[in-house]
């Protein structure tokens, strides 16, 4: 049996975070990951050029019980942080919009300057190695693998979330947790395209691949951006940041014209063209597919000029509140993030460490922080990585 200061489980964002920052305080440290190579989920997102940041990270950008857990490892580490990191190996990255930092190139790059970092602080990353067993051995931890047992002073669960399991995601962080006491909210998943069932797909059915700027409001979120039917419902930016909020049986209600007033535009579409078809009208301002559904099952077809000012006020009301009614997500097969974790009052927020197990920590997704999406989450593996680091 082996004895390091720190072990840490998992080799994704949060867990190479850790190990690096542990290793430049001169702790003796081993990453394990059961997978044979480390941050196969940085490799994949973003298109394969990793939207490692969010320049305009803010508590408010994350969903948790307690939303001011977050706020002190956000504030000890910035988005400039990374940015930092990046920058000093050399790495070409942009903005796309709305403050999503990319890499020009490749995500690979990020995950080689962390491996690379962790190497300079000497740390120990052993890949395809998995856990047997997890003991508490006081003042320490004792971890069975398969490849022999290490000992070890503190011991931090980086293991993720239960989202794209064809990744390797498991629940062992959240068994783990609940092992040594832990309460674990409720788990579901989030940042996850919406589905539909029965009638309200079929009347979509013809509008796969269709993709229109929207604005929906929901569980006290606002959200302005892209939506994109599916063959099986709905998906997009806008989608997937409304469905961390969204819960089964709710009707959503979107803003198909979110930078017009429809009453004002109809209107005046009236009047300048009162013998013009109404659907007609709507494909000046919409997919031409879809001002077609909407005239098929909801609007009707009509000229404008037979439209009177009860008709007008109701065809507006619909276009900034056209209500879906979801029957449910595509689930953690397509999930970016997993909503619930690791209860947050059960650990320092300083530290990341528990309250009542010394040495234990619990960072990035496997706990009750979920951010939205746009690097956030990102940026939240980086901040808890670093916190528990600086203490492990």
């Amino acid at each position: 049996m082996s004895a390091v200061d720190v072990l840490v489980l998992g080799g994704g964002a949060a867990g190479l975070m850790c190990a690096l920052v542990a290793g430049r305080r001169g702790r003796r440290v081993v990453v394990v990951e059961h997978a044979e190579r480390v941050g196969k989920k940085i490799l994949m997102s973003g298109g394969g050029r990793c939207n490692f940041t969010n320049l305009h990270t803010a508590p408010a950008n994350f969903l948790s019980a307690n939303p001011h857990f977050c706020k002190s490892a956000l504030a000890r580490y910035t988005p400039a942080d990374f940015v930092a990191m990046v920058e000093a190996h050399g790495i070409a990255y942009h903005e796309k919009e709305l403050g999503q930092l990319f890499c020009d190139v490749s995500s690979k790059l990020i995950v080689r300057m962390l491996v690379d970092e962790c190497r300079a602080a000497g740390v120990e990353i052993r890949t395809g190695t998995a856990i047997r067993a997890v003991h508490a051995d006081a003042p320490g931890f004792r971890v069975e693998t398969d490849a022999g047992t290490l000992a070890a002073g503190s011991l931090v669960v980086a293991t993720g979330g239960l989202s794209i399991p064809r990744m390797g995601a498991t629940g062992f962080g959240f068994d783990l947790a609940r092992r040594f006491g832990h309460r674990v909210l409720p788990l579901r998943a989030g940042l996850v395209p919406l589905t539909l069932s029965g009638a309200p797909l079929e009347r979509n059915a013809e509008l796969a691949g269709v993709a229109t700027p929207v604005e929906i409001a929901h569980g006290g979120a606002r959200f302005r951006n892209a939506m994109l039917f599916t063959h099986r419902g709905l998906s997009g930016p806008a989608i997937l940041q409304i469905s961390s909020y969204w819960q089964p049986g709710e009707t959503l209600h979107v803003d198909l014209l979110p930078e017009r007033d429809a009453a004002e535009w109809l209107a005046a579409a009236r009047r300048a063209h009162p013998d013009a078809e109404l659907r007609t009208q709507l494909a000046e301002v919409l997919p031409k597919r879809l001002a077609q559904r909407l005239c098929d099952h909801d609007l009707g077809h009509r000229r404008m000029r037979q439209l009177q000012p009860p008709d007008l006020a109701r065809i507006a009301g619909l276009l900034h509140a056209w209500p879906v009614l979801p029957s449910g997500t595509e689930g953690y097969r397509t999930a970016e993030v997993t909503l619930g974790g690791v209860d947050t009052d059960t650990l320092d927020s300083r530290t990341m460490m528990s309250r009542t197990v010394p040495g234990l920590h619990f960072v990035g997704e496997v706990v009750d922080v979920t951010g939205h999406l746009g690097g956030f989450n990102f940026q939240w593996a980086w901040a808890s990585g670093n916190a528990a680091g600086l203490v492990a």
